[in-house]
């Protein structure tokens, strides 16, 4: 007497068609993302606040206008919505990460079946929809309280949108990248902070870029901070500003060329230096 089973065909496909598909998998990690960052207080104050108190403290200290037209606090605005991009992308992820691979919650990811681009593209959801959040409170405040004029016309919005893009890519895969120079948690912050706070002052978020001395200026250059910052003057500052450039103009052209470059290189580094476990894991 023989016995046969029954092909279990169907139910394999049924449970298939129960499975998210990849965008429903990185959506649902992107949500995670959100949830954990919201419950941390402090990080969600110092990315929202930080760049909303430090427009209020130097617009009490600073009032004077720096060209026709333009005021210390309208250029000011720029650059700190540039290293509000800049926060939430590069420092928070250099400082979180190293958290999360203490802790083994990588460790952990790596060993479960979910794609390991997930756990990336959550990241990036995470950024993007704080970036957006945190940049609209700015300008909000911005326009409510030290009168900015928002862009008039459509290509400006453009401009707007192609720096911020292209400025958060980058700044995000930088901030992946020096995540694993980080030994431990603790370390994280020592790490990445000095490196942020550096960039700001060299890269004329704080003082006009043209004041700065030469040399700090060539060193800014180099990194992707000075021309986001280049980018969004040439959105919320009048098209006259441009002769105050150190080029003579905003050099659009080469803001989207070293920004695109910062991009390529920091997919390079993630690629060669990420790291899922700490170095005692092995």
């Amino acid at each position: 007497m023989t016995t046969t089973t029954k092909p279990a065909a169907p139910a394999t496909a049924a449970a298939a068609a129960r499975r998210p598909g990849a965008g429903a998998l990185a959506l649902r990690q992107g949500r995670l993302e959100i949830t954990q960052f919201l419950r941390s207080r402090e990080s969600v104050v110092f990315t929202m606040g930080f760049p909303i108190i430090m427009i209020l403290i130097f617009a009490a200290i600073f009032s004077d206008e720096i060209a026709p037209g333009v005021s210390y606090t309208q250029y000011f605005i720029t650059g700190m919505i540039a290293t509000g991009l800049m926060t939430v992308s590069f420092q928070n992820l250099g400082i979180w990460i190293p958290i999360e691979r203490d802790r083994g919650v990588l460790k952990r990811y790596r060993g479960t079946p979910m794609p390991k681009w997930v756990w990336f593209a959550g990241k990036v959801i995470m950024v993007v929809a704080v970036g957006v959040a945190e940049t609209a409170l700015l300008l909000a405040v911005s326009v409510a309280l030290f009168d900015l004029e928002l862009p008039g016309t459509t290509g400006k919005w453009l401009t707007f949108g192609w720096v911020s893009v292209l400025g958060v890519t980058a700044c995000t895969l930088c901030g992946i990248a020096i995540s694993s120079l980080a030994r431990t948690a603790r370390s994280g912050s020592a790490v990445v902070t000095p490196v942020a706070l550096i960039l700001q002052f060299i890269s004329g978020v704080f003082f006009v870029f043209t004041n700065l001395p030469t040399w700090m200026q060539q060193v800014a250059a180099l990194f992707p901070l000075k021309w986001m910052c280049q980018g969004l003057r040439s959105v919320f500052l009048p098209d006259s500003f441009a002769a105050q450039e150190p080029g003579g103009s905003f050099e659009l052209g080469r803001v989207a060329l070293v920004l695109a470059l910062w991009c390529v290189i920091g997919l390079v580094l993630c690629l060669t230096t990420f790291r899922w476990t700490t170095k005692r894991d092995g």
